[in-house]
Parts: structure tokens; sequence; C-alpha cells
């Protein structure tokens, strides 16, 4: 059973300029790793068996299409932990991002956007084998942890919140404790993120579990959660909308 918990705090918009950072991040990272890999092919350094993946990776388009065991042990150890736009742009010139623009003389973390979303997509590919196994306690258990994994991959990007960092943390403590008996598995993140909103998952009695919790984070806090649970169908049924920029002059 999913359910998701609001803390009802006021957070900031996923489109202020923590996000245009993170974002600037991600692309400088995914800069330097071509780099990288580019170098070590105009060198002739790379093992034949090698060299192919080596090419693919100085020509990567999407973080997402590299693997986390690449990153760790090709590209990990040679990311700074943050840069200043001015020492990027010195000796890389150009992020490539169309829409955002870098700041020399600003300063951006490297490793965590970075990082995010390539182990990002292998948790997300491993969530849904999980979730077409056959149901079992070692399945709930799975994916709980890699909840838990993407909030604590999230929050050090900068887009998570005080907020939404506590509530994860207290439904951790509660679902080790004896009187819970095991129904809440794990909590994360989630929305258009910096946001106040976490997705949990449990078993059928999850509503007792979340009644406690919200009570333990208005005690902590003075904000009380409220829960809310289901979908609607979405774009799935009522489709979306296409924006298009109007190029004809205003009317006069």
């Amino acid at each position: 059973m999913l359910g998701t918990i609001t803390t009802n705090e006021k957070v900031p918009f996923v489109g202020g300029s923590d996000y245009g950072s993170v974002r600037i991040g991600a692309f400088i990272g995914k800069t330097m790793i071509r780099s990288f890999a580019s170098s070590v092919t105009n060198s002739g350094e790379a093992e034949e068996e090698s060299s192919e993946l080596i090419e693919y990776d100085a020509s990567l388009d999407y973080l997402c299409n590299l693997s986390p065991h690449r990153f760790q042990a090709l590209y990990a150890s040679k990311l700074p932990q943050s840069i200043t736009g001015e020492e990027f742009m010195e000796k890389y010139g150009d992020h490539g991002d169309s829409v955002t623009t870098t700041n020399r003389k600003g300063t951006y973390h490297i490793m965590a956007p970075t990082k995010h979303p390539i182990y990002e997509n292998f948790r997300v590919q491993a969530f849904k084998a999980l979730l077409t196994a056959t149901p079992s306690e070692e399945q709930v258990i799975g994916l709980g942890e890699l909840m838990y994994q993407c909030h604590d991959s999230y929050s050090p990007c900068g887009l998570g919140s005080d907020g939404t960092d506590r509530l994860v943390q207290k439904m951790e403590r509660l679902k080790h404790s004896k009187t819970e008996n095991g129904t809440l598995y794990g909590a994360k993140i989630t929305g258009g993120g910096s946001g106040g909103t976490v997705c949990v998952i449990g078993r059928s009695s999850l509503r007792s579990s979340e009644l406690i919790l919200m009570y333990i984070y208005k005690e902590a806090t003075g904000f009380m959660p409220y829960v809310f649970e289901g979908s609607s169908p979405g774009a799935g049924k009522f489709r979306y909308l296409k924006i298009r920029k109007n190029s004809a002059p205003p009317p006069t």
C-alpha cells in the first residue's frame, strides 16, 4: 500500500534558483565525464575491449544512460565536490544546457547532482522489477530500501527540505519500533522537489502507523501533516496541453 503525507509547511518552489544551480551542476558533471572519456579515447589509453564503451561515454547524452558501476569505476574519483563557474568555464567552456546559464562568480555542487540521476535510474528500474515480483516480505523490504536510498540521494543535491527530511527520519524510527510491528517499510520525498510531501509504503494496516507518525511530527514541529491516497487517471485519460510559442507580432 502506498500513501502520501504532506507536512503542510511553507517550502520554496521547484523553479527557484536552487533548482537551477542543481541542474547546472548536473550538466557540468556530464560535461566533465564526456571530457574525461574523450581524453582517454584520444590518448589511445583505453583497452581494446573497453574502447567502444569509452567512446560512448565521450558522447554521453543523458547521465541516466551511464551505469552506476561505470560511473563509480571510471569517473567518480575524477569529479570534484564543487567548482566555481569561472574555473569550469576556463577549462571546459559551455556546460551544454540551453535553459540555464553558468554564473562565473557562482559555486556549483557537482558530485551529488551528477550522481543522483545515474543511480536513480537504476533504482527506478529495480523498483519496477520488484513491483512485478511475487508479493513477499522481502519484496516490500526491498521497495522500502530503494525509497530510502532515493531520498538520501535527492536531498544532498539541494532539492530537499527540512520538513521532508524530518518526516522520513521519524518514519524510519517508527518502522523499527516494537509497537508497530514493521508495518512501514520506506519513504521518500515526492513531487517536483523542494516540497513538503513524502510517499510512504507499508502494509494494509498503514493507516494506524500514519496517524501515529502525524502526531509525532506535530509534537516536534508544530505542523500537523495530512494524508491523501489514490490518484486520478491524469494525462493517461485527460491527455495534456501542448503550449506553442506564438511567433505572430502582438496586436497593436
